[in-house]
């Protein structure tokens, strides 16, 4: 029966967690999580450093 428990909170507990972190994506109206990718920070741009996959991508186009 503690086992039954155990799980039962940690499913409440997981559930609760994805809703507190998807909140934005849920409940406002075209909301998306936010964009990770550094390519998308300002910061990273003003200083001209881009992901890898970029630089791949242009290292690809210039042979």
């Amino acid at each position: 029966m503690q086992i039954l428990y155990t799980f039962i909170v940690i499913g409440v507990l997981v559930a609760l967690a994805f809703l507190l972190l998807g909140v934005k994506v849920f409940f406002v109206k075209g909301g998306r999580f936010p964009n990770t990718h550094i390519g998308a920070s300002k910061a990273m741009k003003d200083r001209g450093i881009t992901c890898a996959q970029s630089q791949d991508r242009e290292a690809q186009r210039k042979k």
